[in-house]
């Protein structure tokens, strides 16, 4: 990895080594907008072409699977078992931690009640990648919260196996929240179904989960169509980490760290920020990233991850905190003294893992936080996949007598300021109403 050192960095040159590998927009969309049409107007036949073109999956009958799933296609392995149900477990136990308690009710003035209450979306479309890796710890982070949060329909998309199959994994979690189906398909063409509907796939209210640029590009072409009348979680990437080092770090830690998210794709980024180390401290490091990334059977993945990646080197936390904020990280590893009281500087990070002994994949699996974060910076303006990302919050106004008495002359002014009439006479008809009992 580069190193680049704070001290003799000029502002221009942190804000390019801070910058992600470059996407171009209109490369994407003038492969994505095509797909998304033949599968708005072709369905289902469009769905299995695709299959076969991109997955490789020939001889696919059917471009969906449907509850309930048959047993044979949830076979395994007892220790995946009990991994995926306790991971399920401390997903939902976080997730049902976030639900708000009853309606907020607000006086704003005597007679003039205002609410909030909670309703789940009815149909979500939950997508699970596939490419490089199998993913069942997707479909938990988004499945799971979705059952919690209540939702009425939840459909799986994924990519099939070049057997037309899914892997058993996805379609136990798919079991396990109560899915209603699973949609044989990933790329934009998924979400494409997921967002207009086939003959086969249901059409839902909103979509969400992490993929490729393609996917990406979907995901924020369909939210922009009212045609589509679909909403998106975020603008999620490529996979990224940054981690913070002291002096207190262990080499071993940081390096496994590092790794872990340069495995997940050539185009994933990994940013490590030192904390005053000297240089036989970071050649430590840097040493223990080599011997860990030959021993990975995804090595030439890492190199490609690797290529676009730095370090950048501070002398105080402060320094360190304040560029991991410029760069908003998707997932952010403390790895320093007094690691707990340093969350206080952090403003802008998907996900925080605090002290040497929360290692990223904690959160990827297992701990009960979502691992489905704004990426690319976008950790600036989005939170994480969380309970409320499945809900929206309605509204309601209550007035009495009293009440629009006392409110009705400020709508009746600001009404004729902004020459809305027929809003004006909707307040004043019911005063002269009122006003004529008496």
């Amino acid at each position: 990895m580069a190193r680049f050192n704070l001290k003799t960095s000029t502002p221009k040159e942190l804000k390019e080594v801070l910058q992600r590998p470059a996407q171009k927009a209109s490369d994407i969309m003038g492969i994505v907008t095509p797909i998304i049409e033949s599968v708005k107007q072709r369905g289902d036949v469009a769905l299995i072409e695709y299959a076969e073109k991109f997955d490789k999956a020939v001889g696919l009958k059917s471009a969906v699977l449907s509850a309930p799933f048959p047993p044979e296609l949830m076979q395994l392995p007892q220790e995946t078992i009990d991994a995926i149900d306790l991971s399920f477990e401390n997903i939902r136990k976080f997730h049902e931690g976030q639900k708000e308690a009853g309606t907020l009710v607000v006086e704003t003035m005597p007679g003039v009640r205002c609410s909030r209450f909670v309703r789940p979306i009815e149909r979500v479309g939950l997508y699970i990648p596939g490419g490089t890796a199998v993913l069942p710890s997707t479909a938990l982070m988004l499945g799971v919260p979705a059952l919690v949060a209540g939702c009425k329909k939840i459909i799986f998309t994924s990519p099939p196996r070049k057997d037309g199959s899914l892997t058993p994994e996805i379609v136990y979690v798919a079991h396990k929240v109560g899915a209603e189906a699973i949609v044989l398909a990933g790329g934009a063409q998924a979400v494409a179904a997921l967002a207009y509907g086939t003959e086969t796939v249901p059409k839902v209210d909103k979509i969400l989960g992490p993929g490729n640029q393609f996917v990406t590009a979907g995901k924020m072409f369909v939210s922009n169509d009212t045609g589509a009348g679909v909403s998106i979680d975020m603008p999620a990437g490529p996979s990224e980490v940054l981690v913070v080092a002291d002096a207190e770090a262990n080499p071993a830690f940081v390096a496994s760290d590092l790794l872990s998210q340069a495995e997940h794709g050539v185009d994933s980024q990994v940013i490590l920020i030192t904390v005053g180390l000297t240089e036989e401290q970071l050649v430590a490091i840097e040493e223990e990233l080599e011997k860990q990334a030959l021993a990975l059977p995804r090595v030439d993945i890492v190199r490609g991850s690797i290529s676009h990646s730095v370090t950048l080197q501070t002398d105080n936390i402060e320094e360190a905190i304040e560029l991991s904020n410029q760069y908003a990280p998707e997932h952010l590893i403390l790895q320093i003294k007094d690691a707990a009281k340093a969350v206080d500087l952090v403003q802008h990070a998907g996900s925080v893992f605090i002290g040497h002994w929360t290692p990223e994949s904690v959160g990827d699996y297992s701990a009960g936080v979502n691992h489905s974060l704004p990426t690319y910076g976008y950790a600036r303006q989005y939170s994480g996949v969380n309970l409320s990302t499945y809900v929206k919050h309605l509204t309601s106004s209550e007035l009495t007598e009293q009440g629009l008495r006392n409110v009705g002359g400020a709508v009746m002014q600001l009404a004729k300021v902004e020459e809305l009439e027929a809003h004006r006479r909707a307040v004043g008809i019911r005063l002269e109403w009122l006003d004529s009992r008496k």
